[in-house]
């Protein structure tokens, strides 16, 4: 098992030139694909470490998106379950309203310089479809957005959003109408158009080198909260902890800290709970295979196919995790736990009611592990990646649970 110390070059180290962390990753794709991927790769290497590239980047996170995004503490949330003082890394004011717009960003600027003309991409709870419209508005683009027709009718308002931004939103009807099948129906549709579009996967997954570069854009998350933390306290928190579906969000904010001796926690969600298909716990249930073009952990049957999947949380019922993460967790450096929709949806009003902030159901996975983790600690401290805002929510949230009064009884 590996601890913090072990990881001082681990940037440098993983992935490997195949596109592998550790046992997990790599490129499976049909050979009509092979070059396009190679292409991408190519490119991309070519590019991270341009003085232009970075400063272009940088320029847009500054003077477009919004960045850098703040680090909040919730003192009366912490004063309601004792000492334990909870944290936000505050992604939910990144323009566009969630993480999803730092790699879209960085891909749009990618697809630029490749000369492309149009950005393909899967969506779930609809941040990432938002984010890449933008990035397309912005870069003068053609967009297409794959997305299952369950999630297309629980999140319409990042449905219209997209359409306003000039997207073709495209809806995906067959299995479960959910984002697996909306990220089967865009590898389709990329190897329909892969000389003139680019395909802009929405988690830190996908054939290499895609983990890499999702990593790489939403790193820019865990370094300004590292920084933004000790100036705040003068300390490191005990414990650092995200939402896990793809795990884009996820490795963003685990990946400054990986060298420091802080307790890192993914939180899959459990959903409903432990039987298949009431869940998209990977890790927690899941087992090593091929999905999508990589290796990882996945909820998968005994013939490999994935099995059924459920969240509340459109953005993560995804019936696999990125390969970084299964690494992180078979060395020891990460831990993954589990939270059900109810202790989701508790975390999510008892936020709205303590401070002022709607969170997306996604984040509020992870504040959830926070509140329990303050529950059970009564001093420290924790740092939650908040990585979304909840107005693509409420519409679904109210009809399924009013407005939380069920949750917040205690608070009065």
């Amino acid at each position: 098992m590996k601890t913090y110390k072990d990881f001082d070059n681990y940037l440098k180290e993983f992935p490997d030139k195949n596109g592998y962390f550790g046992q997990y990753g790599g490129s499976f794709l049909p050979p009509e694909l092979v070059p396009a991927f190679e292409e991408i790769n190519d490119a991309y290497q070519e590019i991270c470490h341009s003085a232009q590239f970075i400063s272009e980047l940088r320029r847009i996170r500054r003077e477009f998106q919004g960045r850098p995004t703040p680090v909040y503490h919730c003192a009366r949330l912490s004063r309601v379950f004792g000492k334990c003082q909870i944290y936000l890394k505050r992604e939910d004011l990144n323009h566009t309203g969630a993480h999803k717009l730092n790699h879209c960003m960085g891909e749009g600027l990618l697809a630029q310089f490749m000369g492309k003309k149009k950005l393909i991409a899967e969506t779930g709870a609809g941040q990432h479809g938002v984010a890449l419209a933008t990035a397309a508005a912005y870069f003068g683009l053609d967009c297409d957005i794959y997305m299952g027709e369950v999630d297309i009718a629980k999140q319409h308002p990042n449905v219209i959003r997209m359409q306003m931004l000039g997207a073709k939103v495209i809806p995906v009807s067959h299995g479960l109408k959910t984002l697996k099948e909306a990220v089967d129906a865009a590898f389709d549709g990329y190897m329909r158009e892969y000389k003139d579009a680019i395909y802009c996967i929405g988690s830190a997954l996908g054939p290499h080198p895609f983990p890499l570069m999702v990593r790489d854009f939403q790193s820019v998350v865990g370094y300004e909260a590292r920084d933004q933390f000790q100036q705040m306290t003068g300390l490191l928190p005990d414990v650092v902890c995200a939402a896990v579906g793809g795990g884009s969000n996820a490795i963003g904010m685990f990946e400054a800290f990986l060298s420091d001796p802080v307790d890192i926690v993914g939180v899959e969600p459990l959903g409903r709970g432990e039987n298949v298909g009431d869940h998209a716990a990977s890790m927690k249930f899941g087992s090593k295979g091929i999905l999508h073009g990589f290796e990882s952990m996945l909820l998968q049957d005994e013939q490999g196919d994935p099995l059924p999947v459920y969240s509340i949380a459109s953005g993560l019922d995804y019936p696999g995790v990125g390969p970084e993460h299964a690494y992180l967790r078979e060395c020891g450096r990460v831990t993954y736990d589990v939270v059900s929709d109810e202790e989701a949806m508790e975390a999510f009003f008892l936020l709205c009611r303590t401070e002022g902030i709607i969170p997306a159901i996604e984040s509020s996975h992870a504040l959830a592990y926070a509140i329990r983790y303050a529950k059970e600690h009564q001093n420290g401290s924790i740092l939650v990646n908040l990585s979304g805002r909840g107005d693509k929510d409420i519409d679904y949230v109210y009809e399924k649970y009013g407005t939380g009064e069920q949750f917040t009884d205690a608070l009065n």
